[in-house]
């Protein structure tokens, strides 16, 4: 892979993946805009987060954050529990509730897990694993053309653009030119993770992939973290 790659064709691969037609306008959420479109997002990233910790990120107190919390809990998309502190009475925490969850995307159909249970009694688990990874073999190939000259942290910078466009909501990090960090946001297929747990094989192999790295998940949505994450070291050549 060519170290000196154009930083304007990164960008615009980047953009094109951003402006597919699967790439959810996250201006606009459930008919909301602006700071409550924003605070789902955030939660959606973080939770459970604080009114004090947003009201930080987004440069307001933790009162007037409170009231835009509040339209979003009575529009049943936020909810918030009670934590004990160690000192003074206990503090909130705010996270999405499953109607909020469903703001994101999360591209299949109901169908999908059904069709999903008859390949899993006729083939086993490796025929739901090979349905998704045939799909993000033909997402790779597709690619293949633009990806080819990048270095490796421009790559794991497309590769959260080609993940975002397919709803993941993804970021990339780079700590040095041959290690990256890979973090998705949300889930877009959820609830057939839940039921189909080896799909997730599926996603690791198309990013091991794109990199040409090795790759290690480092937490899981599955298993109740707020993100899944991945780090991936290149392969010497």
């Amino acid at each position: 892979m060519s170290e000196q790659s154009n930083p304007d064709s990164v960008n615009t691969f980047v953009d094109e993946c951003r402006n597919s037609n699967s790439f959810i306008n996250m201006g606009t959420l459930a008919g909301f805009t602006g700071l409550r479109a924003e605070l789902l997002v955030a939660l959606r990233k973080e939770q459970p987060l604080t009114a004090t910790a947003l009201g930080a990120r987004f440069g307001l107190t933790p009162n007037a954050l409170r009231r835009h919390l509040k339209t979003l809990q009575d529009a049943g998309l936020v909810r918030f529990i009670s934590v004990a502190r160690g000192v003074g009475g206990p503090g909130y925490e705010y996270s999405l509730t499953e109607q909020g969850e469903q703001l994101f995307p999360r591209a299949y159909a109901n169908a999908l897990a059904d069709a999903l249970d008859i390949v899993r009694a006729e083939q086993g688990s490796e025929g739901v694993v090979g349905i998704f990874r045939r799909r993000w073999e033909a997402i790779a190939e597709a690619n293949a053309p633009a990806l080819a000259d990048l270095s490796f942290s421009e790559r794991a910078s497309a590769l959260a653009a080609m993940l975002t466009a397919n709803g993941y909501m993804a970021v990339s990090e780079s700590s040095s030119p041959t290690e990256a960090r890979i973090r998705e946001h949300n889930c877009a297929v959820r609830e057939i993770a839940q039921r189909f747990p080896e799909v997730c094989h599926a996603e690791a192999a198309f990013i091991e992939d794109i990199l040409g790295a090795l790759v290690e998940r480092q937490s899981h949505m599955m298993h109740g973290c707020s993100a899944c994450e991945y780090t991936a070291k290149e392969r010497a050549v």
